[in-house]
């Protein structure tokens, strides 16, 4: 199966939805913030975890299941340099993801956190009304220069619709 969702337990009066939870602090790390205000952590998964808050949820982009977290993921067959297999499973995992952040703190990723990861944040964008025909550029401006690698990511963002 190409798209797996691993939940745990948010405890006592850790539910998730709106007004409930945090989102990131200002100058995290690889934080981008969308035009609805929402924002969301891009990173690569090769390095350790960086120092500060955690994420309450994310969205894991890899061509094998990713490391064990303490937070709710939800996992997308993503080969390196290329686009997700399962799109309908890629689209609900990103619309967990642009609910989500509007309350918690929320985090995509990949192993290099520039080409999967960009191309995801790319796609958020699109969902919260970034044109997707700007939406590669309007990534590469906020997260990564380079983020979005290969043309075939590039059409991917460009075909993109919530």
């Amino acid at each position: 199966m190409c798209l797996t969702t691993v939940t745990l337990p948010h405890g006592p009066g850790r539910p998730y939805g709106r007004g409930v939870g945090e989102t990131w602090e200002p100058g995290t790390p690889g934080l981008v913030t969308l035009p609805s205000g929402r924002t969301v952590r891009g990173r690569g998964l090769r390095g350790r975890v960086p120092p500060g808050q955690l994420p309450e949820f994310g969205v894991y982009l890899l061509g094998r299941r990713p490391p064990r977290v303490p937070w709710e993921r939800r996992w997308v067959f993503t080969a390196d340099f290329w686009v997700p297999r399962d799109v309908a499973g890629f689209r609900s995992a990103l619309r967990e993801a642009w609910d989500r952040a509007g309350a918690q703190r929320v985090e995509v990723a990949c192993r290099g956190g520039i080409g999967r990861t960009g191309t995801a944040l790319a796609c958020l964008a699109v969902m919260d009304g970034v044109p997707p025909d700007d939406a590669v550029a309007w990534v590469r401006a906020r997260y990564r220069p380079r983020a979005v690698e290969t043309p075939v990511q590039q059409r991917f963002v460009r075909g993109f619709r919530a």
